[in-house]
């Protein structure tokens, strides 16, 4: 089932994923189906990841992890259990084609390719203005 939720209730979203600030790297939920999950991020100057106003690679591989995590979270939510703590397993690729800047803003796609016994295989797919500038493939884990 396809859930349409253009929610950027930043303390909801928050809620459903084990990090807390100044380590959140997702501001907005779009859409969720059980294979599918569409999340939003604007890059503000606080981040810890800017470097010289620019969004450093490991921001984009946190946001898109954060982005499973919302995932997981989200499908808790839904079933009415608190969300769990998750952890990067493994990154079978990341490509980069540009870093983004302070006040970009993100869209990732993250797509569920096999979920087993807690861990997760995904692919990801952040885009800047409709522009794909990351792609990774990663196994999470929840504790």
């Amino acid at each position: 089932m396809k859930h349409q939720l253009p929610t950027s209730d930043q303390d909801f979203v928050g809620s459903l994923i084990p990090q807390r600030f100044p380590f959140v790297m997702v501001h907005e939920l779009s859409e969720y189906s059980d294979e599918h999950l569409v999340s939003g991020f604007e890059i503000r100057e606080e981040n810890i990841f800017i470097q010289d106003g620019v969004f450093q690679a490991s921001g984009l591989i946190e946001h898109q992890a954060q982005s499973v995590a919302l995932h997981t979270g989200y499908k808790y939510y839904l079933l009415g259990k608190d969300a769990p703590t998750g952890y990067i397993g493994a990154i079978k690729s990341f490509e980069a084609e540009t870093l983004p800047r302070t006040g970009d803003r993100l869209v990732s796609e993250v797509t569920i390719l096999n979920e087993i016994m807690g861990v997760t295989l995904v692919d990801i797919v952040t885009k800047l203005n409709g522009v794909i500038i990351a792609k990774s493939q990663m196994k999470t884990a929840v504790k």
